[in-house]
């Protein structure tokens, strides 16, 4: 992932009012990414420590000429009563917890109050645990290639999940 500015966050975002993304705080770790960091980065994803439920993602676009999406995420109040599995990630070995995150949709869809949810590791570890080597499914599997897989596999998820967002399907 191109490291990304507070501008340009701050801009991205599609289903947030201007008052929302004024109040938008960044992780605090943010300031503190290095290159390596961003390179670690399928999403850029954090909890808002202001309040208790929302969360952002800053997804970055497969197609590399297009600006990220921006979009504002609320947890659902009830957890997943069974151990859930990230539907970005997929790891099956999660050291996380997994939760319900629903987005409102763009334009007059979110302002009637229509959403998109789904479920995504707590505090946004994906990028991490598809970064994990998977376990050798058989004598000969290919674990980086395996792996690299996992990684695209996140990628279009993520994407697909902000572009639902922007266009409603």
């Amino acid at each position: 992932m191109q490291p990304l500015t507070e501008t340009l966050i701050r801009s991205s975002f599609v289903n947030a009012s201007r008052k929302e993304v004024k109040d938008v705080s960044l992780s605090p770790s943010f300031e503190t990414l290095s290159d390596t960091d961003w390179q670690q980065l399928d999403y850029l994803g954090w909890r808002d420590p202001k309040f208790a439920r929302r969360a952002y993602v800053v997804v970055p676009r497969i197609d590399a000429g297009e600006p990220p999406i921006g979009v504002m995420l609320k947890q659902a109040e009830a957890s997943p009563r069974s151990r859930a599995m990230c539907n970005w990630c997929q790891d099956v070995r999660l050291p996380n917890e997994v939760v319900f995150w629903a987005a409102k949709r763009v334009g007059d869809a979110g302002r009637r109050g229509n959403t998109v949810g789904t479920l995504i590791c707590r505090d946004f570890q994906c990028s991490k645990n598809v970064r994990n080597d998977p376990p050798p499914a058989y004598e000969g599997y290919d674990v980086v290639a395996a792996r690299e897989l996992r990684i695209e596999n996140l990628r279009l998820r993520a994407d697909g999940f902000a572009e639902m967002l922007v266009t409603g399907r």
